[in-house]
């Protein structure tokens, strides 16, 4: 199972995801820990990457691209893979799709976790973190609503997208989401 894992900051996407990969035995694939694991080994790319993370800027798709080219060479990724972080952009998916393509590898599905986003600005809010203060929850809701609806129907029109309530416990969203796993792989 090949799958894209979308959800906005405080949907609990981190949560699932981790039960996801345990349940269906595939690679969790998060960006931000690729692009430091790249880093830490030095890999030409990594040292790529490194130079824009250092600095604290916003690592370019291409790198970024790479980096998930070489990751999903990886043998652990043969039985599927949950992408977490990645595609964030249009350009992303596309290449993306090109890339899965060219191997004969396409995503079986696209998973949006849907939250009430004042229900994500309570659960951000009692997080206590630095960066949860309501002005910085409030851009951060911006700006992923800025860069996922293009993505959300990019794969809606792909027939690859399926929203899940994120709203009650993680036993009963996790519950909603290997529903339309079961249902995804057995078509």
């Amino acid at each position: 199972m090949r799958l894209v894992f979308i959800g906005p900051p405080g949907a609990g996407k981190g949560t699932q995801a981790a039960k996801i990969v345990d349940r269906y035995r595939i690679a969790h694939l998060s960006t931000g820990d690729m692009l430091r694991a790249a880093r830490d080994a030095k890999t030409p790319v990594g040292l790529k990457a490194d130079e824009f993370m250092s600095r604290g800027e916003l690592v370019p798709d291409e790198v970024i691209i790479e980096i998930i080219r070489e990751r999903l060479q990886s043998p652990d990724c043969g039985d599927g893979y949950l992408l977490d972080g990645f595609p964030r952009t249009l350009g992303q998916a596309e290449a993306l799709d090109a890339m899965l393509a060219a191997s004969g590898t396409p995503l079986d599905v696209v998973l949006e976790l849907r939250v009430p986003e004042e229900e994500l600005f309570q659960r951000l809010s009692r997080r206590g973190r630095a960066d949860d203060k309501p002005e910085v929850i409030r851009q951060r809701l911006v700006a992923y609503r800025n860069q996922t609806e293009p993505l959300l129907n990019y794969y809606r029109n792909k027939d690859l997208l399926r929203s899940v309530e994120g709203v009650g416990t993680v036993e009963e969203i996790f519950e909603r989401l290997v529903k339309v796993l079961d249902s995804v792989c057995k078509s």
